[in-house]
């Protein structure tokens, strides 16, 4: 059996003002375990990331987190609507936020790819009208 530490987060899509305390809560839990700065800024930047792309677009979903002695893994679930095109939604800028939440300075476009350019392995699968998963890999 391969060692690791578990960690699992609901986001509430329904409240706004409380994105980023997954980010936040496993930012510090990576501290305490004494993972190198560089990995735990990282990792904070792709986990608030999806906490924010599941907030605006999915109604919230669950992230499981889990530390090996090598490696983090994130899986980031919702069920929301899908992406219709995942190489669009890839694209610096490119966004489907509606005007409220861009008005609130949200929905720039770059979610999906600070998620990329923080992991060292990312895999978006999803499904229109079942949900999307997201999957980051970050070394250590």
């Amino acid at each position: 059996m391969e060692n690791k530490i578990h960690f699992k987060y609901e986001v509430d899509g329904e409240d706004f003002t409380r994105a980023g305390e997954a980010s936040s809560d496993i930012k510090s839990k990576l501290k305490l375990m004494q993972i190198q700065p560089d990995i735990v800024r990282r990792v904070a930047i792709a986990m608030y990331e999806g906490e924010i792309n599941m907030i605006i677009h999915a109604n919230g979903g669950v992230i499981d987190v889990d530390v090996y002695p090598e490696k983090l893994t994130m899986i980031l679930k919702d069920s929301g609507p899908g992406i219709k095109n995942i190489e669009q939604a890839m694209e610096e800028g490119y966004s489907t936020a509606p005007d409220e939440i861009v008005s609130l300075g949200f929905g720039a476009g770059m979610g999906l790819p600070n998620m990329k350019r923080a992991s060292d392995e990312m895999d978006v699968s999803s499904t229109v009208g079942v949900g999307t998963t997201v999957t980051m890999t970050i070394n250590f």
